[in-house]
């Protein structure tokens, strides 16, 4: 049980900090994530598409993430923290998001829940 946890929150933080490539293999191929109030991605295909699209991105800034709290509880896994994005060594955004997390009981991501707030410089 124990393993199980650790593994479905180490899946959960990887995809909150961007580190997306990880979480492919986990995923459903019917994965849906809801980026709450902008767009949905239906399927492993579209949310594989939206994350290289992500990365591609952050590979042209440079990125400060920080996790402040994990909250896990049965199959769901809540991840709370903030990034920050820095171009030349300027802030041009900093967000505060919290990513809620559900997986099947295999440890396989079924939903994602990604609440982004953009926080004043």
């Amino acid at each position: 049980m124990e393993a199980t946890k650790k593994r479905k929150r180490e899946i959960a933080e990887s995809f909150s900090n961007g580190e997306f490539e990880v979480t492919f293999p986990h995923m459903l191929e019917n994965i849906q994530w809801n980026v709450i109030g902008e767009n949905v991605f239906k399927g492993k295909s579209d949310v594989i598409q939206n994350c290289v699209q992500i990365a591609e991105y952050f590979k042209s800034v440079q990125t400060q993430f920080e996790t402040k709290d994990v909250v896990e509880a049965g199959n769901k896994v809540v991840v709370m923290g903030t990034g920050e994005f820095f171009r030349e060594e300027v802030s041009i955004n900093r967000i505060a998001a919290c990513d809620v997390y559900e997986f099947d009981d295999e440890d396989n991501l079924k939903t994602i829940s990604s609440y982004c707030i953009s926080e004043s410089k």
